[in-house]
């Protein structure tokens, strides 16, 4: 669902260097050994064997590698490709063909209708600091934000979530500690609307995708949106970029329990490989809709394919 942005949104000048200094980690790590490949003078079956090698060890996955290198040896063939600069470009252009193959709309409000945004994740993706990033990021836009703290098992956590609040500027609606989390977002639903807010920001408490209790709890959290949120809603799993492969187990799992329309690749500065962002798009089909590149409120960028791709690539 595409909605239209109150003022505006991020500066693509801005969101390419987040991308460009948060992949810095990566692009110098595998990725600069994949770049190597094509500075040799031809194309040898060396080649294609130390590029599988390398985009595995890069996170990209075997599924995605294979499928990946089948279509570029079926264009070496077609377009007859002689020369590694040219396998370059095609190897960019089919990775930015991988991230474009899930719509990524951006995410934006309509002037007078609440957008309800559910965070969701396991322990210690970064799921609070990404709450916090995203509430100053739509306050600075123009929006006027809540935050929910649906996270009432960690007293700590709704403490952390005030704190965080307060430095972005806006306000957080919680719950006594072991309060009903599905409560607590009844209520945020209705102090967003007496605030007339243009979006809220749901946090949710770290749950295990083994846990079976936690993951029907995130169900009745969205029941109560369902119920009593809004037509415009936004599901958004965070991911920690540096997990690899298990973030695929992960998205797997919760897309069981709740619509996911998006991810958030979360600590994308800390990982040298970075290739998860195409396995994910590629095996489960659901786009990436921000990169957080650092600790400061500001160090989150919207997603975008081409950026991404000349980060790593340059």
């Amino acid at each position: 669902m595409v909605f239209r942005f109150l003022k505006r949104r991020q500066d693509p000048q801005e969101r390419e260097e987040k991308i460009e200094s948060g992949l810095e980690k990566s692009r110098r790590g595998i990725f600069s050994q994949v770049a190597a490949l094509f500075d040799r003078e031809e194309i040898t079956d060396s080649t294609w064997e130390e590029l599988e090698e390398l985009l595995i060890a890069a996170d990209v996955g075997v599924e995605t590698t294979l499928m990946l290198l089948d279509v570029l040896q079926d264009r070496v063939e077609a377009e007859r490709i002689r020369r590694p600069s040219e396998l370059r470009k095609a190897l960019k252009e089919e990775l930015q063909a991988i991230l474009d193959s899930a719509p990524n709309q951006p995410v934006e409000v309509n002037d007078g209708e609440l957008l309800v945004m559910l965070i969701v994740g396991v322990n210690g993706v970064g799921k609070t600091t990404t709450v916090a990033k995203l509430a100053h990021k739509f306050a600075s836009e123009g929006a006027k934000v809540v935050v929910g703290a649906a996270d009432t098992f960690r007293a700590a956590a709704i403490d952390q979530l005030q704190i965080w609040g307060e430095r972005a500027g806006v306000p957080v609606i919680a719950g006594a500690p072991n309060s009903d989390p599905a409560a607590v977002v009844h209520d945020a639903l209705a102090a967003a609307r007496s605030r007339s807010a243009d979006v809220l920001i749901v946090d949710t408490a770290g749950r295990l995708h083994t846990k079976y209790n936690l993951m029907e709890e995130l169900k009745k959290i969205q029941r109560v949106i369902d119920r009593n949120g809004s037509p415009a809603q936004e599901n958004l799993l965070v991911l920690d970029a540096t997990t690899g492969q298990n973030g695929l187990v992960q998205a797997r799992k919760f897309a069981q329990a709740v619509h996911l329309d998006g991810v958030v690749l979360a600590k994308m500065d800390g990982t040298a490989k970075g290739g998860i962002a195409f396995a994910i798009v590629n095996e489960m089909k659901i786009p990436i809709r921000y990169l957080t590149t650092g600790e400061k409120l500001g160090d989150i960028a919207e997603f975008d394919s081409k950026d991404f791709v000349n980060a790593l690539l340059g």
